[in-house]
């Protein structure tokens, strides 16, 4: 009987787990390509800013983002409002707010995050003024239902446009930026859900830049690449599908030449994220560059006719910026988290088992655990104490037990929990 019971109380921790409540986030990451009045070369009749508006209310009408996280916006705020009156709230639309803006870096051009006012709020934002523009930080919350109860989920995006060039010098720049975002992050010490887009200027994965965030020392704070493409992307005919710049083959003075052959603009995610721990999850296949079909390297994402999008939207592509849009959903479990606690630690388990359960614990502190092994019928088949420390701990059980359903129950000593199935 008391197995049955502790059973009946796992399996009301699980059923969140099993039948969430969830909603998605469409996050889209755009450079938008000198979006001001006048720029030098990308003035009115180069970089039309009424095109522009129309191209683009084009392409938020087909892709319906819940977030537009921008590079390349003038500076002043008068362009954020411009695109919210402009583009967001038109054709029926509202909802959509903006950030505030920094820019202490200095220069024209800034980041800007765009969002539906009907699903999401602002919870707070910061800033890293570093070498060449500033770096925008931006804790989102989601409207959950449970909001006035004090339950909801948390998001920060963060918003980068590294350093432009060839040279180990704007490298080196790219490395740099990149190194004062991480010592920000640990600084604010909060292990959680991050998504990092930008226009990173980057030609290629060896770069110290990239390596830094894919690769960081602390696995608490590191990111990851949801398409997990690492390569020398640079004008590479085996990376085609997944280039972002340029939209132009031709020079019209402002664009960037050369057609489609760099890998520019990236979502990266946290582990929290990538793994779905901490109630924000990457839809898996959901990442993808708008308009890339693959058939245009070193061409024009319009000419010949696109496989990917309708020629209206290749065409609201090719006259609104350099760069292709990324795209990538995230699902959001709205579970209130009276019945799924968060602990302070994180648990992936490697489905389906065979003869060994692996588990992998990110925690930000040094924890003593206790482990258990549930038959579904309630019954206790292993009990373990493992000490894990701060960081990412590779735990290895043998498992001689019978194909089927099992529960894996870790507790920490302030009684968190977290609930896990297995399958095998």
């Amino acid at each position: 009987m008391k197995h049955l019971i502790l059973f009946a109380a796992i399996i009301l921790l699980l059923l969140p787990g099993l039948f969430a409540q969830t909603e998605t986030i469409r996050v889209m990451h755009y450079n938008l390509l000198q979006y001001l009045e006048q720029s030098g070369d990308c003035n009115q009749t180069t970089n039309n800013m009424n095109t522009k508006d129309a191209a683009l209310r084009t392409i938020i009408d087909y892709v319906l983002p819940d977030v537009l996280v921008v590079n390349e916006i003038g500076s002043n705020v008068s362009y954020a409002n411009r695109i919210v009156n402009n583009v967001l709230n038109t054709n029926g639309r509202d909802n959509f707010h903006h950030c505030p803006m920094t820019n202490y870096s200095g220069g024209s051009l800034a980041n800007m995050l765009f969002y539906d006012a009907d699903k999401l709020a602002l919870h707070s934002h910061f800033y890293i003024s570093t070498v060449n523009r500033d770096i925008n930080g931006y804790k989102m919350y989601y409207l959950s239902p449970n909001l006035a109860h004090g339950d909801t989920v948390f998001t920060t995006f963060l918003l980068a446009h590294l350093k432009a060039g060839t040279s180990a010098t704007d490298a080196q720049k790219r490395y740099s930026q990149v190194v004062s975002l991480m010592n920000k992050l640990e600084s604010i010490g909060e292990y959680g859900n991050y998504c990092l887009s930008g226009d990173f200027n980057i030609y290629g994965a060896s770069e110290d830049a990239y390596q830094y965030l894919i690769h960081y020392s602390n696995s608490l704070y590191k990111f990851y690449d949801p398409i997990n493409q690492e390569g020398e992307w640079h004008n590479s005919y085996g990376y085609r599908s997944i280039h972002t710049q340029s939209t132009h083959s031709d020079n019209n003075g402002c664009a960037s030449a050369g057609g489609m052959d760099d890998r520019f603009d990236f979502i990266l995610v946290s582990s929290p994220v990538y793994y779905g721990s901490r109630k924000v999850s990457y839809v898996e296949n959901s990442y993808h560059a708008l308009g890339n079909d693959g058939n245009h390297f070193n061409k024009s994402i319009n000419s010949p006719a696109n496989q990917d999008v309708p020629s209206t939207i290749a065409n609201a592509l090719y006259n609104m910026s350099d760069h292709l849009p990324i795209i990538l959903d995230l699902a959001v479990d709205l579970t209130p988290v009276s019945v799924t606690s968060l602990a302070d630690f994180d648990v992936h388990v490697v489905n389906p088992v065979r003869d060994k359960l692996q588990i992998n614990i990110l925690s930000s502190t040094k924890e003593d655990l206790l482990i258990e092994l549930y038959s579904m019928e309630g019954k206790l088949l292993q009990r373990t104490q493992q000490r894990v420390n701060s960081g990412g701990t590779r735990l290895e059980y043998d498992f001689p037990y019978a194909s089927g359903l099992y529960i894996l129950k870790i507790s920490d000593s302030h009684n968190s929990t977290v609930i896990k199935k297995i399958v095998k």
